[in-house]
């Protein structure tokens, strides 16, 4: 059954892929200049039920914290709070953010903090890689996580509660230069670099817009020419993003998940002339505890010892089956499904076939 839905899953791959859909411009691609940047800062997390942390920078945070409100406490003396946490702050600052809009915030313990539910993030600057504060956080976190123990040691943890979310905890105050206004062209890059789908952007722009209004610089960036003031500019993109390309068709590749199992065939993978047989080994292992009885005028001791009953046998029937040259995706799939192969058997036939020079495709193993 598992090997049925298996197939019809590739079939129904094979099928989609095959055919040929025009996507919109801001589908394809990014215009160059025009994205988000991450913020990251450390902050003080307060009001935990006795969750909090229980580590030397986290009492150091506190102690610095009370002394900017001019509460000095005496050297060698520690608050001993289970109250607060040392967290890291992340966010991403979108691409135009003006001054006084507000962000999703991300709050992660950085301690041995069981739990952040009910804990409030105090004011924390938030800094880009060149060292400059773009954005201020605080609010109380939003946490999905929950943490409990019993005072027999029992505990139960659901997701993860030392990790929150605070919607809007974050103020923007600093802007960043895009470049979106400088020059007189803007440059689109392709999500997915590739030779043909930069032709065929080209063309549709310049279909649209007048020839010499686009010109691919290479696999994955088109140039096009924009004009200069911001008003204009914003309308010439709204029209450019809406025009429909036709992307190039895909390389063949045959893409296997090591770790779930999962195959993926495109849809021109193509082998060469190849006869495969499949056959199923089961591998039976007993493991027995045996003693070991001296002599009784031996002088050594009882022992127990392992004792392992190894057994192999052959489950499948050996059919072979050959390829002929030049089959689809289709023809592989109905193949295999013939001889009862489940996926695993189907990488094993896939990694063959590839290494006999038959597949004609990138086998990539992630």
């Amino acid at each position: 059954m598992m090997t049925r839905k298996f197939v019809m899953i590739l079939t129904l791959l094979m099928i989609w892929s095959g055919q040929s859909y025009a996507e919109r411009v801001k589908d394809l691609a990014n215009v160059g200049g025009v994205r988000a940047n991450q913020l990251v800062g450390y902050g003080l997390v307060v009001g935990l039920n006795g969750s909090g942390d229980k580590t030397p920078f986290a009492e150091q945070s506190l102690l610095s914290m009370l002394n900017k409100f001019g509460i000095h406490v005496p050297a060698g003396v520690k608050t001993n709070s289970k109250n607060i946490a040392a967290v890291a702050v992340h966010a991403e600052l979108p691409a135009f953010a003006k001054q006084g809009q507000k962000i999703d915030i991300t709050v992660s313990s950085l301690g041995n903090a069981k739990s952040l539910r009910g804990g409030t993030l105090l004011l924390t600057p938030l800094k880009g890689v060149d060292g400059n504060v773009y954005a201020l956080a605080q609010g109380n976190l939003v946490v999905g996580g929950l943490d409990a123990s019993g005072a027999d040691g029992s505990r139960i943890t659901i997701n993860i509660p030392s990790v929150g979310r605070i919607p809007d905890g974050a103020m923007v105050e600093r802007t960043v230069n895009t470049g979106f206004d400088l020059g007189n062209s803007i440059t689109l890059n392709l999500k997915d670099a590739d030779f043909t789908t930069a032709t065929n952007l080209v063309n549709s722009i310049n279909e649209l817009l007048g020839e010499g209004t686009a010109s691919a610089i290479d696999a994955e960036s088109v140039e096009v020419m924009a004009p200069r003031l911001p008003n204009q500019r914003v309308a010439f993109l709204s029209v450019l993003e809406n025009i429909e390309v036709t992307p190039g068709q895909e390389a063949a590749k045959v893409i296997v998940n090591s770790r779930t199992g999962t195959v993926v065939i495109g849809q021109h993978v193509r082998v060469s002339p190849a006869a495969v047989t499949h056959g199923g080994l089961v591998v039976r292992i007993g493991e027995n505890q045996e003693v070991s009885q001296p002599n009784p005028f031996a002088g050594g001791n009882t022992a127990v010892t392992p004792e392992s009953d190894v057994a192999i046998e052959s489950t499948g029937s050996g059919r072979m089956f050959e390829f002929p040259e030049g089959v689809s995706l289709n023809d592989i799939v109905q193949a295999v499904n013939k001889v009862g192969a489940a996926p695993g058997d189907l990488v094993a036939i896939l990694e063959a076939l590839k290494q006999a020079g038959s597949l004609k495709a990138d086998l990539m193993i992630i």
